[in-house]
Parts: structure tokens; sequence; C-alpha cells
């Protein structure tokens, strides 16, 4: 243990803190100083965060703890609630060792962005360090990559005169107040984004304050949607609207800002980083940018520590049976829910079925607890509800209106089902007329008789009026007494595939030049060929079999990209016509094609208007 020490003052980094105490030490080999508080004379000190904390806090005393100073002395807190609980604990291994892979296992390796390159201070928070402790030091909350303001007197932060890529890696800098600029007359750079910037500063020191285990990737994930739901951003089968969320989010900040953060973002892209941190909880994604979306979704730290996790439209299972018959009502009981979607308002619909046969539905979300016991409309009362009904108006002499009442139902309802059991009541138990079932009996089996060699299909064809009725009153009996089914044989092809070849090469040139001709141009596909022409079954299944035909329509057939093409360059064709400049915006929104693809085909309409421009001049010349 070390017998003195320059303790860390308040958000101070362990490496400013260590940087002090080489200077009053007074030692002159940075090596001393690093084998009298490391151990060892081979580390490489770093400013973020560090190494070797086991050995640190040995050195510091009792009252330093590994995980004190790695929540307290590090800018760790600004990723921590980021990465998941593995990783996060295997960082908390990686600081006490070596460090080996620390700063991979963060993301600052591959993922960093608004780089910093050197040392940042608040000149106000410098001045009140040197009013209260006699020195400056460097705090935590202004070496966090791309936080540009001091949080609390939001100002500019600024840059100390010390550069890292002039002196030796194992040195430390100390904040020296002769070389530090206090003055607070200055500019706050990017004035339209003054807002955001302040709110982004003071959500990152929330996060330096926030007890690291408050928070995973797998718990915020959670919380995220919880918010999403509540802006109709999740569907009923649970995912994302990226699209909508897409451009939600970037209708949130200004233009520009999110590229002067090294943050923009392309919609087609499968990886661009708000789908990977709204869908993969594997991938790391930037602190930052978390940040942009607590913003957007108009949170800061510690309210988003209050949101509950997400458990779907209707809350986490089981839910209560609502059979006023029931002896289990309201017992959570039915453990899975059923979630469609109303074609009309897009809300989701939860269906639920108890084993007592007992099934309804109702519109989401759920807003409370009392939302359980709602039920929007009953899909079937199931057999319990029915007997209950049958038994309470055979014992007692109760009205239609009372015995709705008792089961939750309108008078309506219950007369239904009580006049339904009278019908079956009246209803003999053999529903067959034995003589009509004889008589058709005998009809088919002399019809039979007659057409020894009829098929079922025939059969049934012939004599419908008899098959039918059987068919519903006596089924077995009826499938005992016909044939045998048949079994088809494929029958030997008598089609000359060759001639048949010739001709749907023929047609099908011609009807290829019709469509190029055609004022509004369609897709050349199969399908349109074939339909048009009244051979696509032949296409579709026989292809193979017509060697020329087929060869020809995969050269002229097109894809959506090929078309789109085609579609355009007609349409520049127009403009030339009519003398007019040509304007690429003014073809896409004439030709329907969308920003994503029309991007894609850009390169090929200026290869064709170069082209266009090119035989013009040509035949100017020649003129």
């Amino acid at each position: 243990m070390l017998p003195f020490f320059t303790d860390p003052y308040p958000d101070e980094l362990i490496y400013s803190a260590i940087a002090r105490y080489h200077f009053y030490s007074g030692n002159i080999d940075y090596k001393d100083t690093l084998e009298e508080v490391f151990q060892s004379r081979s580390m490489i000190p770093s400013v973020e965060i560090g190494s070797h904390f086991r050995d640190l806090a040995k050195q510091m005393g009792e009252y330093y703890s590994v995980e004190y100073l790695l929540a307290k002395h590090t800018i760790y807190p600004f990723y921590a609630p980021f990465l998941s609980e593995q990783r996060q604990q295997e960082i908390i291994e990686d600081v006490q060792g070596d460090g080996k892979g620390l700063y991979t296992r963060l993301g600052m390796v591959a993922g960093s962005i608004c780089k910093k390159d050197g040392l940042y201070y608040c000149p106000q928070c410098a001045q009140a360090d040197m009013d209260k402790y006699g020195e400056p030091y460097i705090h935590r909350e202004h070496q966090l990559q791309g936080i540009d303001l001091c949080a609390h007197h939001l100002l500019q932060l600024k840059k100390y005169p010390a550069d890292f890529k002039t002196q030796s890696r194992i040195e430390f800098i100390r904040f020296d107040a002769k070389r530090m600029e206090f003055s607070i007359l200055q500019g706050i750079g990017y004035p339209d984004y003054f807002d955001i910037r302040v709110k982004l500063a003071r959500m990152a020191y929330q996060l330096l304050n926030t007890d690291i285990s408050a928070f995973s990737r797998e718990i915020i994930t959670y919380k995220y949607r919880t918010l999403l739901r509540e802006r109709d951003l999740i569907t009923t089968s649970n995912r994302v609207r990226q699209k909508e969320l897409f451009y939600a989010f970037q209708a949130k900040f200004p233009k520009g800002f999110l590229e002067k953060y090294e943050s923009a973002l392309i919609e087609h892209d499968e990886y661009n980083w708000l789908k990977v941190l709204t869908r993969n909880v594997k991938r790391h994604v930037h602190p930052l940018r978390h940040l942009f979306f607590l913003y957007f979704l108009e949170e800061d730290v510690e309210t988003f520590l209050q949101v509950t996790e997400d458990a779907g439209p209707f809350g986490k299972g089981p839910w209560p049976c609502l059979n006023k018959a029931a002896g289990h009502r309201k017992q959570f009981i039915i453990p899975n829910v059923k979630i469609t979607r109303d074609f009309k308002s897009i809300a989701p619909i939860g269906t639920f079925e108890c084993s007592c046969g007992f099934v309804y539905a109702r519109k989401g979300p759920d807003k409370s607890d009392e939302d359980k016991y709602r039920i929007g409309r009953v899909k079937a009362f199931g057999d319990v509800w029915e007997a209950k009904l049958r038994a309470l108006a055979n014992e007692r002499e109760l009205s239609i209106r009372s015995l709705a009442k008792m089961l939750g139902v309108d008078s309506k309802t219950a007369k239904k089902y009580l006049s339904r059991d009278d019908e079956q009541k009246e209803r003999p138990e053999d529903k067959v007329n034995t003589p009509m079932l004889e008589h058709y009996r005998s009809q088919l089996l002399e019809g039979m008789r007659q057409y020894p060699h009829y098929s079922r299909t025939q059969i049934r064809q012939r004599f419908q009026k008899e098959y039918i009725y059987l068919y519903r009153n006596d089924e077995e009996w009826l499938f005992k007494r016909l044939p045998v089914s048949r079994t088809k044989e494929t029958p030997k092809s008598t089609v000359d595939w060759e001639a048949r070849d010739r001709e749907y090469l023929s047609n099908v040139k011609k009807m290829y030049e019709e469509l190029m001709m055609i004022d509004k141009p369609v897709r050349i596909t199969i399908s349109i060929v074939g339909k048009r022409l009244g051979i696509l079954s032949n296409l579709e299944k026989h292809l193979d079999k017509l060697p020329q035909t087929k060869k020809f329509l995969y050269e002229v057939t097109e894809t959506t990209q090929q078309f789109q093409i085609r579609r355009c360059c007609k349409i520049i064709d127009q403009i030339l016509q009519e003398q007019e400049p040509v304007r690429l915006w003014k073809v896409q929104r004439i030709g329907a094609v969308k920003s994503h693809h029309f991007h894609e085909i850009r390169p090929h309409l200026e290869a064709y208007m170069q082209q266009k421009q090119e035989v013009d001049k040509d035949e100017y010349t020649t003129g």
C-alpha cells in the first residue's frame, strides 16, 4: 500500500489522479510511478479506463475497490448500459488484469465515432476546481466521444494544449493552470444544434452517475419496445415498423445534424445503426447513438430508468377466464393469447380461449391492469356456460332477463341459446327418414347395375340427388358400395413439341414487338406474354420442351430494374423530343420509381443522356 496517494476528486479520471500523484511524489521517471501504483514497469497507461485495477486498488487502500474505481473514475459507465450482461462481466475481469481486449469489447475499436484527439476541459469547471481544490483536473465527462459541451455551464469544451503524438506512451499528462484558457467568451459551435447538444451532454452526465448494474443491453431493448409500442411503431406480430421509424427519427433532428456526428442513416441499408439498435441485441451500437434514440423518444436517462419492460399489447400471461358460469372465473388460467390486427384501425386484437370453452376478444393495447378484466366480444360461450344456462332455467323460475344478467349477456342471447335447446329436444333422435333412405339406396344400386363400368365420378354426376342424400346421411354405406377408385394412368404424349416450339416462337416474337410498341410501357415477362397469347400454362409447365421459345424468352424478358431503365429512357426521349431540359427528378416522378431504386439506376440514365447528347452533336456536325 502506498504511504500516500492523491485521492481522486469528484468525476476525476483515475488517469488524472495518477498524473497528480506523479507530480507530487517527485518522481522523475514515469516507470517509477507505474511500479509504485500498478506494481508493473511495463504497462501502458490509458486515459479513458485503464487496466491492472486489482493492483491499483490494493495500493490505494481499503476504501477503494475495482468496481468503485471503474464506476466513479473512468468513462466505463458511458458504455456499460448498452452492453450485454455477459460483456459487462467480461470487462470487469479485463480491467483487473492486463486489459487485453478491453476496448474491443467496449466497441471503441470498431465502433467509435466523433473521436477526440486530446484532452478537453470546460473553462468554468476548471476555474471552480482552482477555487475549491487549488488545482484543475481532468473531468471524465469532458472526454466522452461526441459530447462537446459542458453539461453544467453549457460552454464549448476547450482542448488542452498537449499532443499525445509527441510524448512518450508512458507519460501522464497533468492539467497545468498556466497552460489553460479560462475565458468563456467563445462560440458554441453548431449554434443550430445547441438545444440538442445540451440535452445530449446532460444525458451523458446522467449515464456517468447511474448505477452500472441498473441497465444492460437486454433490459434497454425491452424498454425501447415499450416506448415504440406507445408510438404505434410495433406491429401486432411484435416487429418494429422500420420504415415509419426511419422517417420519424429523421424528422426529429435538424438537417445535417446526424451527418455532423457521423451517424447518417441510409434507409435501405439493412445494417444501418438504427435497425441494429432496435432489433439486434448482440451487435454493438455507440452510446452516443443510443442518446440520439432517447432524444427521439423524448426521454432522458432518469425517466428511462422508470420505463417498464415491454410485455406486449396485452401484458404478460397468464390471463383470466371471464366466464361468469365457471367456478374459476377471474382466475389467471389462460396461458396464451392470439394477437391479430384490426383491419380498420391497425390496433391489436387479443383473443383469449379458456379450456372451459369460453372464448373472448378485446382491442388493445391494455392501458391498465383493469383492462385485463374487459371483454370486447364473446366469440364462444362454451359447454360450461351453456350447461349453467340450462340448469338455471330448469331449477329456478327466473325471467329471461334475470338469467341473462346472472350470466353476463343480454336477454336476446340467453333466449337464443334456450330456444336452440328446445328445437333440439323437439327433434327425434333418428333424424334420418328411413323410407327415404331405403328409396335412395335402391335407386343408386339399380343405377350402378345399369352402368357397371361407371367410375365414382360418373356415378356422382349421373345420380346427383341420390348421391348427395346418401353422402349426407349414410356416408359409410355409400362408400362401401361405390366402385373401387381408379388410379389415373399417365396418358402417353401425343404432342409434337418440335412443331409447337416453332409455332410458339413465331407468335412470341410478334407479341414481343407489339408489347415494345405500346405507348405506356409494360414489363416483358413470361407471364404477360403467355397470358396475351393464351399459352401461359404450357410456358409454365413445359417450357423445357420448347427450347427455341425458351431461349428467346430468356433473352427478352426483363428484371424490374431493366424495365425501370427502359421506362425512364423512354421518358427522356419524350422530353428531348419536346426540346425541354432533362431533369432526373422529373424523370423519377413521371416514371414512378422509388428513391432507393432510382439511386441504383441513375448511372445508367446519365450514361444514356450522355450518349444521346453525343449522337445529337454528331448529327449537328454532319449536317
